[in-house]
C-alpha cells in the first residue's frame, strides 16, 4: 500500500539530512496518515479511506460530503 492521502493526494516529500559537518544524505518525509472510517448519510453507507490528518481537520471543518466532492472534482477518487 502507497502511503497517499486518499482525499488530498499528499505523498512523502524527499530531502536530505545534513550532518554538522554539512555531509548531505538523502532521507524521506513521510506523511502523516491513519486509516478512519466515515459514514455518508446521502448513502446511507461507511467508507474507509487512509487520509493525513490535515484533510481529517478539513473534514472536521466542512464535513465527509464536502470534502469528498472537492476530492471528487480534483479526480483523487471515482
Amino acid at each position: 500500500m502507497s502511503k497517499v492521502c486518499e482525499l488530498t493526494g499528499k505523498r512523502a516529500m524527499f530531502g536530505n539530512n545534513v550532518s554538522f559537518s554539512i555531509n548531505k544524505t538523502r532521507r524521506r518525509f513521510n506523511v502523516n496518515l491513519s486509516k478512519k472510517r466515515f459514514y455518508i448519510p446521502e448513502e446511507d453507507r461507511w467508507i474507509t479511506l487512509k487520509v493525513s490528518t490535515r484533510a481529517l481537520k478539513s473534514i472536521n471543518k466542512k464535513g465527509i460530503s464536502a470534502v469528498l466532492k472537492e476530492a471528487r472534482a480534483k479526480g483523487l477518487i471515482k
